[in-house]
């Protein structure tokens, strides 16, 4: 045996000196690889998994990782979903960029629970049963950008939310208000999803967006009576499906010039007044099924980049030669690629061909009533 250990010795200390590289070499190549990453700013990686990450120029790896009991930790991220968990786990290491903690029985977010985790860019807590989260809960997380609280029973939305986030989902809550500081600073929050909540008109206190560029919101399925005017100005996507809404007035989209989307299907929508359209000559696309119109709303023709126009299951009974397509076909700069007027009293046999002039192809078009 000890002739065996002898020569295994000589060949390791007869090998060339150039046949793998030294502990100085692989050095020298991880902190160049270092230097070349933090070239530019570390602040721009603003994907959901970051690729930058500080490299101990003596370990290249850990050695000795810790992962919460029962979790799963890879790559900067740290999965607890669906473990009955009733609190946020201790150990999580400080690197992490992402933790996953939905579909458990968490009640409550404490002041430490996040402490130290500098770098959390994502923070998952769907499907709980969150009521409290404490007000410095996120005091050190000045990274994150996605918080996910839907599903939850929280009745405010949080204070003190990190000024970075660009997206925050909190749908299907108790919440019934928003007040005026909940957003301040917040000038990176591009996408708001507030839907399923007993969320009013009155809810909404003034000067609430202030401030803030948001280009993303959706409260659907809340008790809205009209389309609020108080958000922001910024948003290119409105959606306020699955609400009370009865009409459109004049002044409810001047704020919106910029909106691309707007989603107002299954209201109770039966009038909307002339002009309003006009205060958005970029939207592209339109959804106003399932309401009360009796008739197409005026203006879609001035509209030249509308091309999808949601209709069906009104009480619409006609449809004019000019309601979809300007009379200059130059005006037109994008044809329509969808118009449903399916599920309306129309006489669809005394609608004129060049009704639809202005469209991609006739297939574009559901006119018919279709019954089961």
């Amino acid at each position: 045996m000890k002739e065996c250990v002898f020569l295994v010795l000589l060949v390791l200390c007869s090998a060339k000196p150039s046949s793998r590289p030294s502990y100085m070499m692989l050095k020298n190549m991880m902190l160049k690889d270092t230097e070349d990453e933090m070239d530019g700013d570390p602040d721009d990686d603003n994907s959901l998994f970051p690729t930058r990450e500080p490299i101990n120029p003596f370990f290249p790896f850990d050695l000795f990782p810790t992962c919460p009991f029962g979790c799963q930790c890879y790559s900067r991220v740290v999965h607890c979903s669906d473990l009955g968990l009733s609190s946020v786990p201790s150990n999580i290491p400080f690197d992490t960029q992402m933790i996953d903690l939905q579909n458990n029985k968490i009640k409550e977010i404490k002041e430490n629970d996040f402490k130290g985790l500098t770098s959390l860019y994502a923070l998952i807590l769907n499907n709980n049963k969150l009521t409290k989260i404490h007000p410095k809960a996120f005091l050190t997380t000045k990274k994150l950008r996605r918080l996910y609280l839907s599903h939850n029973q929280l009745s405010e939305i949080p204070f003190n939310l990190p000024k970075s986030l660009a997206e925050l989902r909190i749908h299907d809550n108790k919440v019934k208000k928003i007040q005026k500081e909940t957003f301040k600073g917040m000038n990176t929050l591009h996408v708001l999803e507030m839907s399923a909540n007993p969320l009013d008109n009155n809810g909404i206190e003034p000067g609430a967006f202030e401030g803030v560029t948001v280009f993303h919101i959706r409260i659907a399925e809340a008790k809205l009576t009209s389309i609020p005017k108080e958000l922001p100005s910024t948003l290119l996507e409105l959606h306020l499906d699955y609400n009370k809404i009865s009409t459109v007035e004049l002044e409810d989209f001047k704020r919106y010039k910029d909106l691309q989307r707007l989603g107002l299907g299954n209201n109770r929508i039966a009038d909307i007044e002339n002009g309003s359209l006009a205060n958005i000559p970029r939207v592209r696309e339109i959804h106003l099924e399932n309401n009360k119109l009796k008739k197409i709303p005026s203006g879609l023709q001035e509209l030249k980049y509308l091309q999808i126009i949601f209709l069906h299951s009104n009480s619409i009974t006609k449809v004019g030669v000019n309601d979809f397509c300007p009379t200059v076909p130059k005006m037109k700069k994008s044809l329509y690629s969808a118009i449903s007027l399916s599920n309306n009293p129309v006489r669809y046999w005394e609608v004129q061909p060049a009704t639809f002039r202005c469209v991609v192809s006739r297939m574009s078009v559901q006119l018919g009533n279709f019954r089961k």
